[in-house]
């Protein structure tokens, strides 16, 4: 983590689960945050968290915002960088999880899940990156999931959002090539946070039946594998055993992830429903 000594970072959705695991570890690296979130209250909270092992001239911020709004992610950027002095290090990792059975699911979660998860993505990126051309430095780190490179029973409107955080970031990888900017894509399995919490409490039984063996890792071994891949300007970061083996499988043998899952589905249909 000495590669984040001295750094100034910025990450969304830092009030909780992975977020705030990344900003604690970047505090106790030596490094300033500024962390963003929607709820003042619980934000205002993890603020106080980090301040209390923040030594020296390190900084602690935090800034109420919208991901979703990019007038609201313009001014997050510029009350960042006004606080910290710059911005070496960019973090969206804002998301929302929504899962249900596409029939079930309300027009709006669909319209959610773009809207805070890849636009959020998008205004973050696009309100940090003035600066940090500028700078010709710098790194962006892009929270996505497993479920940013294969679909799941249940995440009809969840999956496809991740997706798109993904092609954004192969695209951007490209354009900041020239300008000594990193880009690095984190993809989580299931995470020990609130928000896994809330999104089993919607959960079709099918989904649960399929994911039922995977294992939940803790945030702090997410945040630092992700942590870790930023400072070694790696584009894809896989945190876990199961999850490497789940992305290489996926990639170079498609249809045996495919028979596998299908499989684990079709015995829960079949003891269940038929």
């Amino acid at each position: 983590m000495e590669f984040f000594r001295g750094k100034a970072v910025y990450i969304t959705g830092g009030s909780s689960g992975i977020g705030f695991a990344i900003a604690k570890l970047v505090v106790q690296a030596g490094g300033s945050v500024a962390i963003s979130a929607r709820g003042k209250e619980r934000l205002e909270a993890a603020r106080a968290d980090l301040s209390a092992i923040a030594r020296g001239d390190q900084k602690v911020v935090a800034i109420a915002c919208d991901v979703s709004d990019p007038a609201e992610s313009r001014r997050a950027a510029a009350e960042t960088i006004a606080a910290l002095g710059r911005c070496d290090v960019v973090v969206a990792n804002a998301g929302v999880a929504h899962c249900m059975k596409i029939a079930d699911a309300e027009d709006e979660a669909f319209e959610r899940m773009m809207r805070i998860n890849y636009l959020g993505t998008v205004h973050t990126v696009r309100a940090f990156l003035p600066h940090l051309t500028e700078r010709r430095s710098g790194a962006i780190g892009i929270v996505s999931s497993l479920l940013g490179f294969m679909g799941t029973y249940g995440y009809t409107a969840y999956a496809p959002s991740k997706f798109a955080q993904v092609g954004f970031a192969e695209c951007l990888r490209q354009e900041v090539l020239d300008k000594n900017i990193s880009v690095t894509v984190c993809y989580p399995p299931d995470t020990d946070t609130p928000q896994l919490a809330a999104e089993n409490e919607t959960k079709p039984p099918e989904t649960k039946a399929i994911s039922g063996n995977v294992k939940t890792l803790p945030a702090d071994v997410v945040a630092e594998a992700f942590l870790n891949g930023i400072a070694k300007k790696k584009l894809n970061v896989v945190p876990g055993s199961m999850g490497k083996f789940t992305h290489f499988m996926k990639r170079h043998m498609p249809g045996v992830v495919n028979w596998v899952i299908d499989g684990d589905l079709k015995k829960y249909q079949k003891k269940h429903i038929s």
